[in-house]
Parts: structure tokens; sequence; C-alpha cells
């Protein structure tokens, strides 16, 4: 109990748990964070962080250290594989949204929210070492379980947990991954900027070598930390962990070529302070994210291959909506239940459209229409027209269309 209201427990401490500690705490609402890693390391990649995420963490307070640490983002910008520019629009408020675009290292804006949180909550806001093995509930509160801690209680749980949640295991405990046959290795490069120093750039398709580029972070120097990401297709995959070690030799074949007038590829990777190697996973959508006093949210609820930074920025919209209902609800099982109604369909149309149609589709039509032979001019290929319209297309589903940035 904290000044007589009861907590809300909250399993992870990662982009979502912290976002959601956050929200709470902006509502007068206590919360605390139970995270199984003994600290937290500065592991991963880049992240974009999109509008309708970013105005979120704006409301909270967060944009001027987002700005501090991260790079605004200008454009989308696709090419082929052979270098040719395929199409090009402008992202955030240089596309008339009225929150920003930020590519920021992973670490870096991990980093933001705990120091917020250990700040207006107070250090102990998160339990670091506190490994969740279950939940469970009465009609009078939940009860965390703990491996190595002892148990505590509050009001409601929410599991926010990443991808190998172990509160969403408790109610599907026999689901498996699902694996897309595309296998991707991330590293980051400090380099020279490129193009407009704020793009972020899709190059080629998964079948022929796919890449996404964008700079995370900029050095007084003038230099920039740059993301970069490869798919490839695959029939096997490795273990999905972040931290899992990657190797240049796997994977530069179809790229070993790729030194356009604009970048030199080939040169970035292999000046790249470090690569990491990731299978192209999900998890099958579920019908329902709400038990009782316990509710999923972020990567447990609905993880989804990581395109189109959609994976945080879902976590930072589900945050505040279940924050918002638990604010507004009495009754906060009716705020977990209206929480799903909300947001479970939403999600799981990102997650399903992430296989399918992500943000690339653009250079992968154009492939389509060229066999994959490089053209003279894109308008004598496609209209550009079409490929606005299937940019549109995923920002409406992913809901950071520019209509519902004007709501």
């Amino acid at each position: 109990m904290t000044d007589g209201k009861p907590e809300i427990l909250v399993v992870g401490g990662g982009i979502g748990g912290l976002t959601l500690a956050l929200a709470l705490h902006a509502r007068g609402l206590p919360s605390r964070i139970y995270e199984a890693a003994e600290e937290f390391k500065p592991l991963g990649v880049g992240i974009n962080m999109l509008p309708h995420a970013v105005g979120v963490l704006a409301g909270l307070g967060l944009e001027h250290q987002l700005m501090a640490h991260g790079v605004e983002a200008r454009e989308f910008s696709f090419f082929n594989r052979h270098g040719q520019f395929i199409f090009s629009e402008p992202c955030g408020r240089f596309a008339g949204y009225g929150d920003r675009h930020f590519s920021i290292h992973r670490g870096d804006l991990h980093e933001v929210l705990y120091d917020a949180v250990t700040e207006r909550l107070g250090q102990d806001a998160v339990h670091m070492g506190h490994r969740c093995t279950g939940i469970g509930q009465n009609d009078a509160g939940v009860t965390l379980k703990f491996d190595n801690a002892p148990p505590r209680s509050g009001a409601v749980a929410i599991g926010a947990d990443g991808f190998h949640s172990a509160v969403r295991r408790q109610f599907y405990p026999d689901e498996g991954m699902q694996f897309g046959g595309i296998n991707m290795w991330r590293g980051v490069t400090r380099r020279a900027p490129f193009l407009s120093c704020a793009s972020v750039t899709r190059v080629g398709t998964v079948g022929n070598g796919k890449m996404t580029i964008y700079p995370i972070r900029q050095f007084d120097d003038g230099t920039q930390l740059v993301n970069w990401v490869v798919e490839q297709r695959r029939d096997e995959f490795g273990p999905n962990d972040w931290a899992t070690p990657g190797r240049v030799q796997d994977f530069i074949g179809p790229h070993a070529d790729w030194n356009f007038n604009w970048l030199d590829i080939p040169e970035m990777i292999g000046d790249a302070e470090y690569i990491f190697e990731y299978p192209m996973v999900d998890r099958e959508p579920v019908d329902r994210w709400t038990f009782g006093r316990v509710t999923l949210l972020g990567d447990a609820a609905h993880p989804m291959y990581p395109r189109g930074g959609n994976g945080g920025a879902q976590a930072i919209l589900d945050a505040e909506t279940l924050a918002a209902l638990l604010d507004r609800f009495d009754d906060p099982l009716a705020a977990l239940r209206n929480y799903e109604i909300e947001r479970l369909e939403v999600a799981n149309r990102i997650v399903l459209t992430n296989r399918e149609q992500p943000p690339d589709y653009i250079i992968e039509t154009v492939e389509a229409l060229t066999r994959g032979e490089p053209f003279d001019r894109i308008e004598d290929v496609i209209d550009p027209a079409e490929l606005a319209a299937i940019s549109n297309r995923y920002k409406e589903i992913a809901g950071y269309g520019l209509a519902a940035d004007k709501l």
C-alpha cells in the first residue's frame, strides 16, 4: 500500500514496464517494478520511436532527454539492391505530425526511462533480481511469486516481461515461437553521416538481402553512430536472444558489392563496433490478455517482428492506455478488461501486418515489377502515388496515420 492506495505490480523493467510506471505515477497511482535481471546492461542496438509513441513520452516530460541522446529523423528513404532511389517521404514533424520521430539506441532509451522512474518514484521503485515464477490471485488482490525472493502482493499485476514472458506462459503454457524464415544481423558503426544525416533508409528485399540503416547518436566531431539491420532468408535459426554475437562472414555475401555513391555498405559493416544475430520470430496472436487481476503488456502481449519501429511503440501505447484506464475506473478489473478491448485487436493486426506487408513492401513491389533489374526512372515503373499509398496503409494499421495525429 502507498498513501492508502494498493500498489500495481509490474513484472518486467523494459520499455513497456518503465513507461507504465511513469504513466501511473503521473496520475497519482502507485506501482512497483520487479525485474528478473540482476542489473540493467546497455544491450541492443537502434530503435525507431514513432510520433504517436514519442507523444506519450513527451507528455511524460522526456522529450528533452530523447533529444539529448537520439537523432530526430527527417525522412524514410527506399532504394533497390542496386542502390537506385525508389521513394522518399518526410517523417515526424517534417511530415506535419505534432510530435517528432526519434531514432535512438535502445540502451539510451531505456536509460532515459529508468532514470526518470528512479528519480520520480524513488530508488526502491525497481526491484532487480526478482524472477517471477507465477501469480496467484483472489478477490482481494494478486501475489507475485519469485524463485529467489519473498512474494509480493498488490491490487493487480501487469506482465510486461517481454518475449519470454513468465506471466504469459502461466496462461499459455504450450505455445511456441513462429519463425518467419528470416534471420537478422544487427550492428552499429561510428562513421560520417550519409544522405540527409537523419534518414531511416531501407535497401533491397529479403529474397536478395535487405538492410535498414539509420543514425541513432550524434557526436560532437560530426560523426554518428549508425544502426544497421540485415535480413536474409534462412531455413534454420538460433536463440532469439538480443545478445547473441553475429559474424560478418555469415551474411555479407549478398551485400559485398553494395558500394553505392551515397554509402559504402561493406565498409560500414566491416567497421561495426559489434554485431548481434537474431531470428525473425513472433508468436501467434491470442484472443485474450486479461485474466482477472492480471493482464499482459508489450512483447508479453503481442510479440511481433522487429519491423517498422512498432515493438517499442506499441508497448508505450499499451502503457499509456492502461494507466489512463486504471485512473478512470474505480474497479481495477474493469480497467484491465477495457484495456484489452481497446488494445488487443489493434496490436494483433500489426503483428500480422509486420509478417506480410511491413514498410519495405514498397521495395518488394518495385522488385516484382522490375524483376530485380535496374531501371531508368522510377516513374516508368510505378506511379510514386501508389508507393505513398502503400506507406500510408501501414501507418494507418500501426496507428500513426497523419489524420489520426490531428485528432
